[in-house]
């Protein structure tokens, strides 16, 4: 029962750090990253497809992605989709493949993408702690039900706490990683 508890809270606070890597990949950082265009729908035959479902994206050098479309028909909505996403990017297409420059960042452009990865981590960091409320309440529960005893709780309780203050300290890690990708010049 216990360790079932503790299992359950280290995979929701697993799921919450690759969601928090997930959503940090979008943000851009000076370089050159094909994770950046992942919120780029494109209007495949009537319906709006995730960029990566109808092209191949290739990070050509660190200040340009390159976009080769399955089928050469979807230049034209490719281009125009990074362009609707508003991500700061212009597209330029040759006719076989479309170019996707990133411009360097201004110092106050980096200190807004360093917010936003504050603001996502500390987000993070609440769903790593909504885990431990929700096994701590399940501790609680056994306890009052007469599934675990007492000190079966209070181990319970201080395992819990300790997987919670290394996910914490797992994603202050990833923040400071970020922070310093996004600051490199």
């Amino acid at each position: 029962m216990l360790e079932d508890i503790q299992q359950d809270a280290k995979s929701q606070m697993e799921k919450a750090m690759e969601a928090l890597k997930k959503s940090l990949s979008t943000i851009r950082t000076g370089r050159a990253n094909v994770g950046m265009l992942d919120p780029v729908r494109v209007n495949y035959y009537g319906t709006p497809s995730p960029l990566n479902q109808v092209a191949s994206i290739t990070v050509a050098d660190a200040r340009m992605l390159m976009v080769k479309p399955w089928e050469k028909d979807l230049l034209k909505e490719i281009e125009k989709g990074i362009l609707e996403a508003n991500l700061g990017l212009t597209p330029a297409t040759d006719g076989e493949v479309v170019r996707v420059p990133i411009p360097t960042l201004t110092e106050e452009r980096r200190k807004e993408f360093v917010k936003q990865a504050r603001n996502k981590c500390e987000d993070g960091k609440v769903a790593v702690r909504n885990a431990r409320r929700d096994a701590n309440d399940m501790l609680k529960t056994a306890t009052k039900d007469g599934d675990i005893s007492e000190d079966e709780e209070k181990r319970g309780l201080k395992a819990v706490q300790d997987l919670t203050d290394g996910y914490v300290k797992s994603v202050d890690e990833i923040l400071n990683a970020k922070e310093a990708e996004i600051m490199e010049v």
